[in-house]
């Protein structure tokens, strides 16, 4: 077993520090934010997602896991290093790797006086060139010593999706490994040799690449879906039968994940790593048509939902869902918030319920986006869903949490429901029933 310290308490970082400590090492998470800190150490997790918080109080009864705010002393007792801190876009699509650079100083710091060997492993999403170009001569200029040779730096992404992270810490489709030298690669292959998956070593750059070539095809996966979801509409049949049908086929049409018809994409990942990749392709001077088309697709498809409820010639809206996705609290780049953004912008009168969305239990960067980014949206919310059914003339179903699946069955004969996601089989049904794709 391993001393792990693991550089940033959010998604990637809390679910790695779970799961790790979980299997036997000895982790100690490290943030700037002390309510993180103070709620790992308390046996709780920062962050709402599925098992995460039975497993850190279990490591933490059993002193396998806590949480300190100095990244000095948490790499000089651990042997392994791992980066999980956040790389938001930029104003221009380009990545901030400023949380990356600061971390890596930090850890170049402690580096410094630290005789023993040490392992750098970057889990944070970066373009193909932040490796050599900004971690290892960040790393190298704070500890005075040389990459590849006093210390190990490696790169792992992580294919996390928020919802079914810890099921995926578990069951990845692969594991890729992108070092510089051997013994790097070696001890971070050491904390996964346990799992039912493909082991890849490669080079740094390769794995850098890799998360932007899976993020990308999986954006573009769902605008495609949508696509041919409109069309079957239009012609009245059941998108969901075809997609299904053609699913089915794991030999030429690769994974089923994805590739089902409904609401735009959005969140922490799919967004920022085509903005990011789209930016780099004009570094580049290249033209990649589908891929800058793709965040235009996604921009008309949040159009074509707000026109969806506007068509209806009522004001009074009740929306289920405001996260991008069932199961998390994560409000980032959510297409739903910018749904009732430009309602409240036209005059409707909204209601909103989201059981994970509650600013009495939610912490850190998803509380601070609400209190700081989209005040206006939090006095929306209310406690229960009855409420926003007992308002609305409109019922918007904006995320397929399980509690929603009985509202259509139960609405009133003169409230429509507007469904993003499917939470019904039948087809759309004029003046009570509307499907975005189906």
């Amino acid at each position: 077993m391993m001393k792990i310290s693991i550089m940033g308490l959010g998604y990637v970082g809390t679910v790695s520090a779970a799961c790790l400590s979980k299997d036997g090492h000895q982790v100690v998470g490290v943030d700037t934010n002390i309510t993180k800190v103070s709620l790992i150490n308390d046996g709780c997790s920062p962050i709402i997602e599925k098992d995460v918080g039975d497993i850190i109080s279990a490591s933490v009864a059993s002193g396998k896991l806590f949480a300190i705010n100095s990244a000095l002393e948490a790499v000089i007792e651990t042997d392994l290093t791992m980066v999980c801190v956040g790389t938001p876009s930029m104003p221009n699509g380009n990545l901030d790797l400023s949380y990356v650079r600061r971390v890596c100083e930090e850890i170049g710091l402690a580096l410094k006086v630290k005789p023993n060997s040490h392992t750098v492993l970057i889990r944070s999403t970066m373009l193909p060139g932040s490796m050599k170009e900004m971690v290892i001569p960040t790393l190298e200029k704070s500890s005075g010593k040389q990459a590849g040779k006093d210390f190990s730096v490696c790169i792992n992404p992580e294919f996390l999706r928020e919802g079914s992270a810890v099921y995926d810490f578990y069951h990845p489709p692969k594991t890729v490994i992108g070092s510089m030298d051997d013994d790097g690669a070696l001890t971070v292959a050491s904390l996964y040799k346990d799992l039912d998956a493909p082991l890849i070593n490669t080079d740094l750059s390769t794995a850098e690449m890799v998360k932007y070539t899976d993020n990308v095809w999986h954006a573009l996966k769902i605008g495609f879906a949508n696509e041919i979801g409109l069309i079957c509409k239009s012609v009245g049949i059941d998108s969901h039968k075809v997609m299904d049908i053609f699913c089915s086929d794991k030999k030429l049409n690769l994974s089923p994940s994805y590739l089902k018809p409904g609401f735009a994409f959005g969140g922490s990942c799919l967004p920022k790593d085509l903005r990011a990749l789209m930016y780099k392709s004009k570094l580049l001077d290249l033209t990649l048509p589908i891929i800058n088309s793709i965040l235009h697709d996604n921009e008309r498809h949040v159009d074509r939902g707000i026109e969806m409820i506007t068509s209806k010639g009522r004001k009074r809206v009740g929306i289920l869902g405001i996260s991008f996705k069932a199961g998390t609290d994560d409000l980032r780049e959510s297409p739903i918030v910018e749904v009732i953004e430009r309602l409240l912008g036209k005059g409707y009168d909204l209601k909103l319920y989201d059981y994970n969305v509650n600013l009495a239990s939610i912490n850190g960067a998803n509380k601070d986006y609400i209190l700081n980014k989209i005040p206006h949206i939090s006095c929306l919310m209310v406690d229960t869903m009855n409420e926003v059914l007992d308002h609305a003339e409109i019922i918007v179903i904006g995320n397929n949490s399980s509690e929603f699946s009985d509202v259509l069955k139960n609405s009133r004969p003169n409230q429509v429901v507007v469904d993003f996601v499917r939470i019904s089989d039948q087809s759309s049904q004029e003046g009570k029933y509307d499907g975005i794709c189906w």
